[in-house]
């Protein structure tokens, strides 16, 4: 299939109540890695965006009253379909957001497995039976759905962070109103698409594109008839969406920003080092709330270490997506190229060295190139902020109880990562961290099977896990007399 015949399998209009409705408006969508338009997309009022929320609304009663067993085989033939499809929407992934194919062919995979993982949830939602301590009654405990559901989805994971939110969504028996990022919302679009191939009902799932972000969807959250909101992005919108939801008090779910150490301590298996930290750095180009930040590294091994990682950091090819071989892919946009160069610019100003990249490449494409910065001061903004793209900013420490404090200075708390061949250590400081995740000897930890969220201001709530259906159902007690 050519990009032209991948982009044009994808509609481009709302999926509203199980049909594909025009907007008034439409919206550009961009490969970044040429500036180029792919296609034009419906570009939702609020208006319209409400449509989708009557839809989900009117849907959900009988979605809550459809058998577990139904839901369930409905997201694993959806799970069936991705993988089928995987060569395709991998392609437009990678056209509408620039990550190199492989990487969006591993994307869907993990997309998938969301699916697969809540099919097998829907069916042991369970609740309980006790007699009163007391005497005199018993208790019984059902889950229930919430209700619908408002899901707002990043531009950097646009096919897993819908299934995410998606399947346990459907899994519960909650109806939704999916609104993907404006940068990427072909992927969106066509989830929806299998879904309905899956056989989902209509109404249950339901997706506004739109560039009116706030004007369309905030009188969604701020209707009573929403009962839910889980939202992956940035702290400060997060913060503002929060805001909305205490007005109806609605179930949250906040997956925000993130600022991950990784430390590597002077026990350290090398080869696992470096391997796990080029895999916590580069995934999705560094455009990743779990992106390792800030890299501490012991002061007796930091020589060998900062060596490797800047020839691996080094043999990285950059370019477009589409090209064999190629690792280090577009960023999304020109601000972020503009973002993570000032951050590298104003760290070098600080006196820390560049080792090794540093200087956006000129366009066409939004291309930032594999950077090593090392003695990065304290303070420095490169230390503080997300980076959001393919910096190795390094900094050395020679005391355990020093590099945790340091580790836990920052008000985000997602992930963390150590490197320690000793096991007491390795617990030690994974407790000791602030963080909701740790990886311990690995630099990847996102799993459907695990429980994937962060403490502090990096969210509430978790997505995937035994947990992650649970988000979905509120809990109801029935006391019956004897």
């Amino acid at each position: 299939m050519t990009p032209t015949e991948a982009i044009a399998s994808v509609p481009t209009d709302l999926f509203i109540a199980g049909s594909w409705r025009t907007a008034g408006r439409t919206m550009a969508v961009e490969n970044p890695a040429t500036g180029e338009v792919l296609t034009q997309v419906a570009d939702a009022d609020p208006d319209e965006a409400m449509a989708a929320l009557d839809a989900a609304a009117a849907a959900q009663a009988d979605w809550a009253r459809t058998p577990a067993r139904t839901r369930s085989e409905i997201l694993y033939r959806a799970f069936e379909l991705l993988h089928a499809e995987v060569d395709r929407l991998a392609l437009i992934m990678t056209l509408e957001m620039g990550k190199p194919l492989a990487e969006s062919k591993g994307e869907i995979a993990y997309a998938a497995e969301f699916f697969r993982w809540f099919a097998e949830e829907a069916v042991r939602i369970d609740g309980g039976h006790m007699r009163a301590p007391a005497g005199g009654a018993r208790f019984l405990i059902s889950k229930q759905p919430v209700g619908p559901c408002v899901l707002i989805t990043p531009w950097n994971f646009p096919m897993a962070m819908g299934t995410r939110k998606i399947g346990p969504a459907i899994a519960a028996g909650c109806t939704s109103v999916i609104k993907p990022a404006e940068a990427t919302p072909l992927s969106t679009l066509a989830l929806a698409e299998i879904l309905q191939r899956a056989g989902l009902p209509d109404g249950v799932v339901n997706v506004v594109t739109t560039s009116r972000a706030d004007d369309a969807m905030s009188p969604l959250i701020l209707d009573p008839r929403s009962r839910k909101l889980s939202f992956t992005g940035s702290t400060g919108v997060g913060k503002h969406l929060l805001q909305l939801a205490a007005q109806t008090v609605m179930r949250t779910s906040m997956e925000l920003g993130g600022n991950a150490p990784l430390i590597v301590f002077d026990d350290a298996d090398m080869d696992t080092a470096v391997a796990g930290t080029i895999a916590a750095k580069l995934r999705n180009i560094g455009q990743a709330c779990t992106a390792a930040n800030r890299i501490f590294v012991h002061a007796s091994v930091a020589e060998e270490f900062t060596r490797r990682i800047t020839e691996e950091m080094a043999s990285r090819r950059m370019g477009s997506g589409l090209e064999e071989g190629v690792t280090i892919g577009p960023l999304i946009d020109d601000k972020a190229v503009e973002k993570v160069n000032g951050l590298v610019r104003s760290a070098a100003d600080g006196g820390a060295r560049v080792l090794l990249g540093g200087v956006p490449e000129p366009g066409p494409g939004h291309f930032f190139p594999a950077t090593v910065v090392t003695d990065v001061p304290e303070g420095a903004e490169l230390g503080s902020t997300e980076i959001f793209g393919p910096v190795a900013a390094i900094s050395t420490f020679t005391d355990e109880d020093d590099v945790i404090a340091r580790a836990n200075n920052t008000p985000h708390g997602l992930v963390s990562y150590v490197f320690t061949e000793s096991l007491r250590r390795g617990l030690r400081v994974s407790d000791a961290l602030e963080t909701g995740m740790v990886g311990l000897n690995q630099g990847v930890v996102s799993n459907p099977a695990a429980p994937f969220g962060g403490m502090k201001e990096s969210g509430l709530g978790r997505e995937g896990g035994l947990t992650g259906i649970e988000e979905f159902l509120d809990t109801k007690y029935i006391g019956i007399a004897d």
